[in-house]
């Protein structure tokens, strides 16, 4: 490991970016957004739906198809103060389909807005849900850090928490948008392939995507696979700190089937990532395998990744022995699926195990998404920004992508 990333000053890490720049609405038809590919230093462009040609035939493409909830609520108190809660991660149970699955109580850890206006008593609101008439009552617990401990109530045993959230909730579209959630957003803001409810914002590469184009890539022979990490409001956590060794990376939750390690096996290991939440899940395989390969018997807690692990470790087992350590794991506690999470922070310094090529859209200044971007271009980062401003690409989450391949 050459150099030592927590020294990395974010402030190398910016560039200009006018508002202007900022797609605030997705184009009209998805996969005609631009696409910019840079290969080997190389930079020109095409349009998205050209993708499939850039790719080599029986590659292994890997999507997160993560489905982003409803997850601000709005109370008004009888003074008229309208209070937001934003449901980040679910405490109790702490499981996303479980929680989902609750039809008396359920506990989040949320955001508050307006939170000095919250003084003690509960939230009420009157809801009808799937033709039921409800009370939703919500109560503050203790604080955790930013976020605080939220005990929602309801008093129909006919409504799940997921009813609730569909019905009443409002899509979180991210906070550099600068505007109110339209309806557009509900359809705009998730991929084609969103199945597993979970994440407070898109993985936005993937909005590319259109039927047409998935049906291209597998005409072409590459093979498709899924995998789930739930994106955290952390995503858009600025870096606050001067050296990135001052913040601390949020942590999100992953899934991954054994099926989907089998055909990472069989292709030596290797894949394209769609987007920066595919990235940051197929890494951490790598670093998961690596704590298996030392503790066989390690338990769901020790198999999560740290922030600086990937710095810390140097073993250097192949990226198929780690993979292969992960099915024996699921093999001896007879699971399906790996079940953990993720704090792992990629930077320049980081060798990159499992990820060859990456789609992924433009990010934001001084963001951990640049750093990771960076990491993977040999710190060419500002060769492809420089033309994305010059040609004028759209940027952030409704804007337009790249194909990068080092």
């Amino acid at each position: 490991m050459k150099e030592d990333p927590r020294h990395i000053h974010i402030s190398e890490y910016s560039y200009p970016l006018p508002d202007e720049r900022i797609a605030k609405f997705p184009l009209p038809t998805r996969d005609q957004s631009k696409l910019l590919i840079y290969r080997r230093g190389e930079v020109s462009e095409d349009v998205f739906t050209s993708l499939p040609g850039y790719l080599p035939q029986g590659s292994l493409m890997i999507f997160n198809n993560t489905k982003v909830i409803q997850a601000r609520l709005h109370f008004r108190k009888e003074t008229g103060a309208l209070i937001e809660v934003f449901c980040l991660e679910p405490i109790q149970p702490n499981d996303y389909v479980l929680n989902f699955q609750q039809t008396v109580h359920a506990a989040w850890l949320c955001m508050i807005g307006n939170l000095k206006k919250w003084k003690d008593r509960q939230l009420k609101r009157e809801m009808t849900v799937k033709g039921f008439p409800i009370t939703l009552t919500a109560t503050r617990g203790e604080c955790k850090g930013t976020s605080h401990w939220v005990d929602f109530a309801w008093d129909n045993p006919e409504v799940t928490f997921a009813d609730i959230l569909e019905v009443f909730g409002e899509l979180p579209i991210p906070p550099y948008l600068n505007r109110d959630t339209e309806e557009s957003d509900k359809e705009t803001y998730q991929t084609v392939y969103s199945k597993i409810k979970g994440s407070v914002a898109a993985p936005t590469a993937g909005l590319h995507f259109t039927p047409r184009v998935l049906d291209a890539l597998q005409e072409k022979g590459i093979n498709l696979e899924e995998l789930t990490l739930h994106v955290g409001a952390g995503t858009f956590k600025p870096v606050k700190s001067e050296e990135i060794e001052g913040h601390e990376m949020h942590t999100e939750y992953i899934s991954v089937n054994r099926s989907t390690i089998k055909k990472l096996i069989d292709h030596d290991g290797c894949a394209i990532a769609v987007g920066t939440t595919s990235v940051r899940t197929l890494e951490s395989l790598y670093h998961i395998g690596v704590t298996l390969a030392e503790n066989p018997y390690a338990t769901e807690e020790e198999l999560r990744v740290k922030q600086w692990q990937p710095y810390e470790k140097y073993d250097q087992i192949p990226p198929v022995v780690a993979l292969q350590k992960i099915l024996g794991y699921l093999d001896r506690n007879g699971l399906e699926t790996l079940h953990t999470s993720t704090q792992i922070i990629i930077a320049p310094g980081y060798n990159y195990k499992i990820v060859k090529a990456m789609v992924t859209n433009f990010h934001q200044p001084q963001s951990t998404l640049l750093l990771l971007v960076s990491a993977f271009v040999k710190g060419n980062w500002r060769t492809i920004y420089d033309y994305a401003l010059a040609h004028d690409f759209r940027f952030l989450s409704y804007g337009d992508s790249s194909l990068l391949i080092p």
